[in-house]
């Protein structure tokens, strides 16, 4: 009877081996040939995947710094951007669920500098990106910054206790917002009279043992296997700085392995429990309960949950957030029903995240999927046609001050063109697109509108991705 019982058992552990023998290899070879363009000139990825509580895969490509030809490993540590702000979430979670503060607290009991625009700001707002307050990057660069400049904590609350509006009404739409993190940060930082660094090493990242994860809020730190940054130019790499020290939406370094542990955390909490997780996966709401949506696409729509987005891939539910800062690209993916993750940390700016991450999802879930792949089609382009403008462009020359962003700009016309100037900042052509609307570049492409009154030029108000109508007035 006990041979009996035995024998299905060294068959299927025979096959189960056999399963083995065949897909590790083949998902090798599949690996190596996606990251194939990859090599000892030019910056790479790591790739960790996590299937059951185990890695399953983990291997590096490419440079980890091209200087002193430094190759990628799992254990390369990697400037993460955005990913990084699902970590200042949870810990702001586990505060709440410490009592040390409630996601329905004002803003203003915790850092009373902001101004008051007239509705409170509660924390579940910035966690949801529906603050309406304006996103750092976009505003800074519209003050004369450019993106490789130091920027830091302080700075940024500085420029955004400037701000006297908003971009929408708290708690009525989406508008993703850097600085909304920046603030859970400064928030976890006066509740708890720690820093953000030393508050998320002691209660994330010691606990899962994320030997080499930390966020940096001095951008002078030493950090040992620390990966540099690369962007193609002119078909030859050049390397991309970081000089922002900004701890939480962004400024957290880790490796793939550590990053292992945090996903694992979410199918067996060390820090936090079950009950915890569940609330922090919860697709966000608006102030009218309607659910956050990120992104909707047809039938497609990705919602919105604390520093994570939630949405289906060929009917597979998947949770996951991209990062993209200086030459870094990182992706965490979390598919919940299969036990799987995949990690994908680079310093390559041209690497494809979503792309890329959605052919290792293949790899790996091939004969699960429900749907089949959709074939998106490109918009048609509008033709532009010829208007005839009643305003003198000369009108609109002159200087414009704005005292929410403390800087200015000359607007000049040259050659039947208005141009505007900034002393920190490379002169931008404007584009017309109606009688007092222009279009420009300035880091991000903006739209600009002049006001009058009555007859007047009285200024112009300036609008980007995460910066609306940011008010000009005019000096003559």
């Amino acid at each position: 009877m006990k041979g009996l019982i035995a024998l299905p058992a060294i068959i299927l552990l025979l096959i189960t081996r056999t399963g083995l023998s065949q897909s590790v290899p083949d998902i090798d070879k599949k690996m190596d040939s996606l990251f194939a363009h990859y090599n000892t000139h030019t910056p790479g990825v790591s790739i960790v995947v996590v299937k059951d509580g185990k890695t399953v895969f983990k291997k590096s490509y490419g440079s980890a710094n091209l200087e002193h030809g430094i190759a990628n490993t799992p254990e390369t540590v990697f400037q993460i951007a955005s990913v990084s702000k699902q970590f200042t979430a949870f810990a702001i979670y586990l505060l709440a669920k410490q009592g040390q503060l409630s996601l329905e607290d004002d803003i203003r009991k915790y850092i009373p500098e902001l101004p008051s625009y007239g509705k409170a700001i509660r924390i579940r707002h910035l966690l949801a990106h529906t603050s309406g307050i304006r996103d750092l990057a976009a505003t800074l660069t519209l003050a004369g910054w450019h993106i490789e400049d130091v920027m830091t904590t302080e700075q940024i609350l500085k420029v955004t206790a400037r701000q006297k509006e908003l971009n929408f009404e708290p708690g009525t739409a989406f508008g993703y917002s850097n600085t909304g993190y920046t603030l859970l940060a400064r928030i976890v930082e006066r509740v708890t009279q720690q820093s953000f660094t030393d508050y998320t090493s002691k209660n994330i990242f010691e606990p899962l043992q994320m030997t080499n994860t930390r966020f940096y809020n001095d951008y002078h730190t030493i950090i040992k296997n620390r990966a540099h940054s690369y962007e193609k130019s002119d078909g030859q790499y050049i390397k991309k700085e970081l000089l922002v020290a900004d701890a939480g939406p962004s400024s957290l370094h880790t490796t793939a392995e550590d990053m292992a542990k945090w996903a694992n955390n979410f199918y067996h909490p060390i820090i936090g429990d079950a009950q915890l997780i569940a609330a922090f996966n919860e697709v966000s709401v608006l102030d009218n309960t309607k659910p956050v949506v990120w992104a909707a696409s047809g039938t497609d729509t990705t919602y919105h949950a604390k520093g994570q987005v939630r949405w289906k891939h060929r009917g597979i539910p998947a949770i996951t957030h991209g990062g993209h800062t200086a030459g870094f690209r990182a992706w965490l993916a979390r598919f919940p029903e299969h036990n799987l993750s995949i990690i994908a940390l680079s310093n390559d700016e041209h690497y494809d995240i979503l792309g890329t991450g959605l052919k290792i999802v293949e790899f790996y879930l091939k004969n699960q999927f429900t749907e089949p792949v959709t074939n998106n089609t490109s918009p048609t382009l509008a033709t532009t046609k010829t208007e005839k403008y009643t305003s003198n462009l000369k009108d609109f020359t002159g200087y414009y001050y704005s005292d929410e962003l403390a800087t200015g700009y000359t607007v000049t016309l040259r050659n039947d063109k208005l141009t505007i100037t900034h002393s920190r900042l490379s002169d931008i052509e404007l584009t017309r697109i109606d009688d007092s609307k222009f279009t420009g570049i300035n880091s991000f492409k903006f739209e600009l509108e002049f006001v009058r009154n009555k007859k007047d030029i009285v200024g112009f108000k300036i609008s980007n991705f995460g910066a609306k109508n940011v008010k000009f007035k005019i000096i003559k």
